[in-house]
This record gives structure tokens, sequence and C-alpha cells, in this order.
């Protein structure tokens, strides 16, 4: 997820220029409209005490959101890790380390006054500075993200294999802490590493599917019942159930982007995923206000349909935001500025965080 700038690929080599995916940009407006579903879903029924329609569509989801979203995120990694660590630190770590300070600082913002309410402002205090430990919210991706990129080039001399086994071993043990940037340490590094191991693999895939459509809609149709009738078995969770199922979620939701993309439809997705930091960042406060306004108003008093329509506003009222801040010059919410650099910065280039 990144702000609008460019993603970098290798199209399958390590050693080709950097040149914008399109079915990267797809897949990744999958993902960030799930993410932003998920949220905004269980957060209604979470409040109207009842699940609605949508309920079965995030369950589906949840194998696959966020593991697909750690391998994209990893893909394009081999092309920047041989960077000097002066550079790499700076477009690996300050960058998510810069947005996470700012939009934690904003959402305490907005939230203070309640967490007040409850406690006392010394409290809220505490939280704030805690929030730099245990990650606030549904910022934990960019939180953890920096810790992927240098865990990874602090073990390049280490047998990739070993890494690997290690990770999925970590992820089949289902570990509970409490600590989140722990315990989705844990659950979420093996797909953050694939993605950078075997990142030739799915741009080959990728290309297959380019040039075998329909038997990559076969393919992904018997996906999709295999996985939905394990979700609804409830077996999603189980050890190594819940690996294949990330996995092959994962796959699935490039051949989506591949599909799309070769089809040229559904644009909106594409320009979702080239946005995806912007929506990340900003659609908490359009998703909470929409809301609370539906939930107090019931004017829709349809619980599927209020979560749909809070997913709706989640995604269109980030862009907005993001646009809003153009226009009023507030570029520094969604893109870093020059004094937050700690090497130089490349001219005429907004850093991807997938780069």
């Amino acid at each position: 997820m990144a702000p609008s700038g460019t993603i970098v690929a290798s199209g399958g080599s390590k050693t080709s220029p950097p040149a914008r995916l399109d079915w990267v940009d797809y897949a990744k407006g999958i993902c960030i409209v799930m993410v932003v579903m998920m949220h905004s879903v269980l957060g209604v029924e979470l409040a109207a005490g009842e699940p609605g329609f949508m309920h079965g569509l995030v369950a589906f989801a949840k194998p696959f959101r966020m593991p697909d979203f750690f391998l994209i995120s990893g893909l394009f990694l081999p092309l920047v890790i041989d960077r000097d660590w002066r550079i790499y630190l700076d477009r690996k770590v300050v960058h998510f380390a810069y947005f996470y300070v700012l939009w934690v600082t904003i959402q305490f913002g907005f939230k203070a006054p309640a967490f007040a309410a409850e406690t006392s402002w010394h409290h809220v205090g505490l939280l704030y500075l805690e929030s730099f430990i245990e990650p606030f919210g549904t910022l934990w991706f960019i939180y953890l993200l920096p810790i992927f990129f240098v865990v990874t080039k602090l073990t390049r001399r280490i047998p990739p294999l070993a890494i690997w086994l290690v990770a999925a071993m970590l992820e089949t043990a289902r570990i509970a802490t409490g600590w989140t940037a722990i315990d989705e340490f844990c659950a979420r590094f093996v797909y953050f590493y694939s993605g950078y191991l075997f990142a030739d693999y799915v741009f080959a895939l990728s290309d297959r599917a380019r040039r075998h459509p329909a038997v990559a809609l076969a393919t992904l149709g018997a996906w999709a019942l295999v996985n939905a009738g394990i979700v609804a078995h409830g077996a999603s969770e189980w050890p190594m159930v819940s690996l294949l199922l990330g996995f092959s979620g994962a796959v699935a939701v490039a051949t989506m982007g591949t599909l799309l993309a070769h089809a040229r439809w559904l644009n909106f997705l594409r320009f979702c995923g080239e946005h995806s930091i912007v929506i990340y960042l900003a659609f908490f406060l359009p998703m909470a206000a929409t809301r609370t306004l539906l939930l107090r108003t019931v004017v829709v008093p349809d619980i599927g349909m209020m979560s749909l329509i809070v997913t709706i506003v989640g995604v269109a009222g980030a862009l907005l935001i993001w646009r809003a801040a153009l226009r009023l010059h507030a570029h520094f919410l969604f893109e870093r500025p020059d004094a937050f650099w700690i090497a130089p910065k490349k001219a005429g280039s907004v850093l991807q965080p997938a780069e």
C-alpha cells in the first residue's frame, strides 16, 4: 500500500527496468477494499448487535485478505534489497514510520475525548505512548511492514529455505501473546517472505493466467468453492489449513487482478490499488462517521445494506480526503516531506511501500 506513486516490478526478472504492473494495482485494489469492508461490516454488526448479509463475504475473505497484502508487499523486494542500509532504511523504515506517527496522532485526536470520558486524560496520554509499542487500531499493517523489511535484509546470509520453514511453523503455531506486533509477525511473515522468495513464480503465474484466461477463470471458480466450503465448516483456522488457504487465496487474488487487467474491467479497483495507502490511512474517519450517522438515524434499517454503504463511503471518503488535502496544499498527510528523508530523494518520484 502506498501513496499515489509508482510501484516497480521486475516483470519476472530481478534486473529489468522498473515498470508498473497493472494486475498488481488491481490485486491491491481488491485487498484494500476487502480491508475496509472487514472493518466496516464488523464495526456495524458489533454496534447493532446482529449480523447482516455482508458477514458471509467478510468471513469468506478472512483466510486470504491479509496474506495477499503481505505477499504483494514482498514481491518487489528483490529489486531493492541490495541497496545500502541508509537508502534501504529510508525507503523501508522511515517511510512507514512517518505515516504511522502522523496518522496515529490524527486518529488519537479524534478518539481522545471518548477515551478520556471513559478513563482520564492521563490515561489517554499513556495510551498514545503505548501505541508506539502496541500498534494502534487499523494501523498495525504499516507498523509491521518495516519490521519485515529489516528482518528479511538481516537474514540474507541464512539459507532461504530455513527462513521459510521457520516462518511457516510460526504461522501454524497460532501464537497468541496478546501483543499485536509479535502475534501478527508470527502469523504473517511467511507470506511476506514468500512474496520476496518466490516473486518470479508469481509473475510467471500471472503471465500464464493472462495467456489462458478461460483456464484461470475455471480455476478461480474451483478455488472459491473450496475456500467457501472450508470457511463454512469452521476449519479455515486449523493449523496448516490456514496456511494453505492463505497462499491459495493470495494466488487467487493475483489471478483475479490479472484477468481484470487483461479485460480492462472495474478500473475503480485499479485506482484504489494505485492509491491504497491513501485509503488505508484515511478510511477510518468517513467509515466511523457514516456508521454513527446510520445507526443513530436508522435511515437504513437493514444491517447488511448499512454495512455496504459504510464500506463504500469509507473507500470513497478516504479518496475525497486525499483530494482535499492536495487542494489545500496539505500534501504532508499522504506524501513524506523532504525534511523526513534520511537519504537522497530520487528526482520526480513518489515511492510506493511495495517497491
